[in-house]
């Protein structure tokens, strides 16, 4: 038995702030009503009022007792960390991420943030605020260098890993992807390592990026003594989530030129705190949990969120990037 909303009485909850997904849902011409919040407040204030709600940042746990019409949550992003999966499963609440939706998006990022560091983008803007045409460098260790010949241990090899690592191989570089189901991936890296070699392959990269989701086996999984197990010429990039690295460790690693530097575009705070001492270092590069943004981004969240539509007004048991 179907206990689904049926089509003609659904409605839909759209929550962000940024992103216009009732205007882009509103376009596709379903007839379904619909309607977006757009700060934490109003979600609160109207949760309960729709059978479906699409969001990710605005969700709280206590949304599920007072659950009201909710039959299902589609998470507009990929990550999935802050839903209470076993309290929604009680509560009859379906749950499904966007896995996917900016996979070209994100590893495009990750690649971005490498070439910005190795070809030194970030000390070129700074010149250019200050109208400095540098000059021709001497000290090879201080001069910009290529990306051929680097190695790239990329942990986490899901859609957006397996990407960054073809992109890396076209750039010739190295590469070590790090997954359970090593056999998965054997094609697409030059190295494939599950998840309990890492000990032995920091050392070797000349740079660490993340793309693994945030769980109990990933949180922290860049501690002191990976950091310290680096070499001083490697950079970490985390396009992942900011739990995945020990920050206070990353910080006395830059600290103490432990590190080369670093690309950092999820922190365990966000907003980054105007206090936090990443601001300040010359070789990090930060930007605000942006690696997914892209102009396609709503439309291929609408894609999904309709696809599952389906799937659970037929009935279906299973849904696309099902979580409960």
């Amino acid at each position: 038995m179907n206990d689904f909303t049926p089509k003609e009485t659904t409605s839909i909850h759209f929550a962000h702030s940024a992103y216009r997904l009732q205007e882009c849902f509103e376009a596709r011409d379903t007839g379904i009503s619909c309607f977006q919040t757009w700060s934490r407040e109003d979600t609160a204030a109207r949760m309960g009022e729709a059978s479906v709600a699409v969001m990710s940042a605005f969700w709280r746990n206590d949304f599920i007792e007072n659950a009201g019409a909710l039959k299902f949550v589609q998470v507009c992003a990929a990550g999935y960390d802050q839903f209470d999966q076993a309290a929604m499963s009680q509560s009859a609440i379906r749950l499904a991420n966007a896995s996917g939706v900016n996979v070209n998006a994100v590893s495009d990022h990750a690649m971005a943030l490498m070439l910005a560091l190795m070809r030194q983008l970030h000390y070129a803007r700074d010149h250019q605020r200050k109208n400095h045409w540098r000059g021709m460098i001497s000290d090879l260790s201080a001069r910009e260098d290529e990306l051929a010949g680097r190695t790239v241990l990329i942990v986490g090899m899901g859609a957006i890993g397996s990407r960054l690592a073809r992109l890396a191989r076209a750039f010739e570089m190295n590469v070590i992807g790090v997954r359970r189901n090593t056999a998965a991936i054997a094609d697409i890296v030059d190295e494939a390592h599950a998840p309990d070699a890492l000990a032995s392959l920091w050392g070797r990269a000349d740079f660490v990026v993340l793309t693994c989701p945030l769980t109990d086996e990933t949180a922290n999984i860049v501690d002191a003594a990976a950091l310290t197990a680096m070499d001083d010429t490697a950079h970490l990039i985390n396009v992942a989530r900011g739990g995945c690295v020990d920050e206070p460790a990353l910080i006395e690693a830059l600290k103490s030129g432990q590190i080369a530097g670093a690309g950092i575009d999820t922190t365990v705070e966000e907003p980054l705190s105007e206090s936090s001492p990443l601001w300040g270092f010359d070789n990090v590069i930060l930007t605000p949990h942006t690696a997914g943004e892209t102009r396609h981004y709503e439309e291929n969240v609408i894609d999904i969120l309709l696809e599952n539509l389906d799937r659970l007004w037929r009935g279906e048991a299973e849904l696309h990037n099902q979580i409960v």
